[in-house]
């Protein structure tokens, strides 16, 4: 026991992977420290540990700021274009929750059905009602590729009670579909644009990226600046905008929902990334844009690879934000989680995400010349050494859904869990989701129908794997007990 408890797992393999000296091609965008301000190094490099403070006299409070936090989020306001922002420390997770609980409470919202599962969180905290609407797929990457205004008004056609939309732009493919539109159509209504840009911190500092959702005129978005805004992980931020959103509603709901013990660390990390990103964003984008340019022409000549352009979307008005490099690895033979585990396990290369058809790789301010080298050269071996014979089509997800009770109803219904066998019919209480493309097959609520059934008998014999389900070899299936 003692001998046992010498050990720290977690910081013994976090040591490791640090002193393998690897390159990294994922978030958080700082590459380890490269990309972040210069000053959480300052102070003789104890910044990080001076910081770590709570609310003393003079530092402020998170949960009712009146001094610097209140200043720094102001600036951070001003920065992007906000009437007022929110810095969050539970990552855009909270963001969203806060906003569909404050902003749609038990009404109708309007959903792309590959939201994050964070959204499915908002949705089981407040008691909303989701209005699902289908995204677009790039067929020869099985991606989505948005929800089209077209989309957007049918749905609101049919449920013209509904309180809010929501959108996720740009998506984890860096896929930007058509924001303004659909702003246009929801504010056509009289409802709320909410976005979820995760991914998308950075796009507001330069001209060849697409225009960021402020801009584009949403009334409330959330994103990761961690991700490509140069911040600490688990760090965002909250911008609103505009007369349909209510604010106080949302700082309650930020009260409600984030921790009392907030981290002055991940907060200073906010304060420092958005002056960065405001003073040298245009700099430091032309960087990573410039390696992922020079990355794609390496990586073009090479039979076999697939990579995403803006020539492979959709004439709908989508575009790309390039500094994610998506690369489809079909013509090897191989599934991108392959690919990935080749990458880490050969190369000492981890990237971003990988699914069957795909790997991501995210080409950020921390990333250097030297890594993107490593990866091209790492492909490249790939593509000679490790071809097999084609590999299966992926079984389509259902399109059609069968809502029975609201998300919230069947999380908190009595469940218990069957073969997947029995499961047929049932409602389902769980998500159900493969990637790619990332469209539930089930959300809580919904029917276990025909077709679904034999689409997840089909992903289990595949052994593909699934995100959601507590037993993710879907042997076993959780529904609600009728």
């Amino acid at each position: 026991m003692l001998n046992e408890q010498r050990r720290a797992p977690l910081f013994e393999a976090l040591k490791e992977h640090a002193l393998k000296k690897p390159a990294g091609f994922h978030i958080p965008g700082h590459g380890q420290g490269r990309g972040l301000p210069a000053e959480l190094l300052s102070l003789g490099g104890q910044a990080l540990f001076a910081f770590d403070l709570t609310e003393l006299p003079g530092l402020d409070d998170l949960h009712n700021p009146g001094g610097p936090i209140a200043g720094a989020q102001a600036l951070a306001a001003k920065s992007y274009g906000a009437d007022q922002s929110f810095f969050l420390i539970n990552g855009t997770t909270v963001g969203i929750h806060a906003l569909i609980t404050a902003l749609v409470g038990q009404g109708k919202v309007i959903i792309p059905r590959n939201a994050h599962r964070s959204v499915l969180g908002g949705l089981v905290l407040s008691g909303a009602d989701p209005v699902y609407v289908l995204p677009g797929i790039i067929p020869e990457f099985e991606v989505d590729c948005g929800v089209t205004p077209a989309c957007i008004r049918q749905a609101l056609g049919l449920n013209p009670d509904t309180a809010a939309a929501l959108a996720v732009r740009p998506n984890y493919y860096g896929i930007a579909g058509d924001l303004a539109g659909q702003v246009l159509a929801a504010h056509e209504a009289g409802i709320p644009v909410l976005v979820d840009e995760a991914h998308g911190p950075h796009l507001r500092f330069h001209h060849a990226l697409p225009a960021d959702a402020m801009a584009a005129g949403a009334d409330a978005a959330v994103q990761s600046m961690h991700k490509l805004g140069g911040s600490l992980g688990q760090s965002s931020m909250l911008h609103l905008q505009g007369d349909l959103v209510d604010a106080d509603a949302v700082a309650a709901s930020l009260r409600l929902l984030q921790t009392t013990s907030p981290s002055y660390i991940l907060l200073a990390s906010l304060d420092l990334a958005r002056r960065q990103m405001f003073l040298h964003g245009e700099e430091l984008m032309e960087k990573a844009l410039t390696l992922a340019r020079d990355i794609r022409q390496k990586l073009s000549g090479i039979r076999n690879l697939r990579i995403l352009t803006s020539d492979c979307l959709p004439e709908q008005r989508c575009e790309l934000d390039t500094t994610k490099l998506v690369i489809s690895v079909r013509g090897l033979g191989l599934t991108g989680y392959q690919v990935s585990g080749l990458l880490s396990g050969r190369y000492r290369i981890f990237i971003e995400m990988a699914d069957f058809n795909n790997i991501v790789a995210v080409i950020s301010t921390g990333t250097t010349s030297e890594d993107c080298d490593e990866l091209a050269d790492a492909l490249k071996d790939i593509t000679a050494r490790d071809k097999l014979p084609a590999l299966p089509p992926l079984p389509g997800t259902p399109l059609r859904y069968k809502k029975i009770m609201k998300p919230r109803d069947a999380w908190f219904a009595p469940a218990k869990k069957v073969p997947l066998a029995e499961a047929r019919g049932r409602i389902c209480a769980e998500a159900v989701a493969v990637y790619p493309p990332g469209v539930p097959a089930l959300n809580p609520g919904e029917e276990i129908t025909g077709d679904i059934y034999e689409y997840l008998q089909r992903i289990r014999e595949m052994g593909l794997p699934c995100h959601g389900p507590s037993d993710t070899t879907l042997k076993t299936i959780k529904i609600v007990i009728e």
